[in-house]
């Protein structure tokens, strides 16, 4: 089973998470949260395309939703009621393409 991480787990690798890309990702309502805006929909949705290629690869699948321009990402472990290290996992191949 995937293993829930702690508070201070958490701030220790959205620190390095966010020491590694220039996107900034932060925690909203236990979630790893990150708003995109791209040029328009077609840059948007193409992301969405490599986020799903990504994702599916890791069979890790976000909560997110687009808006034309804007793509809002959660990344949460459903099995683990919380943040888990697959989350930081996924939000890093995500940062890699931006």
């Amino acid at each position: 089973m995937i293993k829930k991480l702690t508070q201070s787990e958490i701030e220790t690798a959205l620190q390095a998470l966010n020491a590694e890309t220039d996107t900034v990702w932060s925690i909203k309502a236990d979630t790893l949260h990150r708003a995109f805006k791209f040029a328009d929909f077609v840059a948007a949705f193409g992301f969405m395309t490599q986020v799903a290629m990504l994702a599916e690869r890791a069979n890790h699948h976000p909560e997110w939703s687009n808006v034309y321009n804007n793509v809002v990402i959660n990344l949460t472990t459903h099995d683990a009621g919380g943040i888990s290290k697959r989350d930081f996992e996924l939000a890093e191949e995500i940062s890699k393409l931006i």
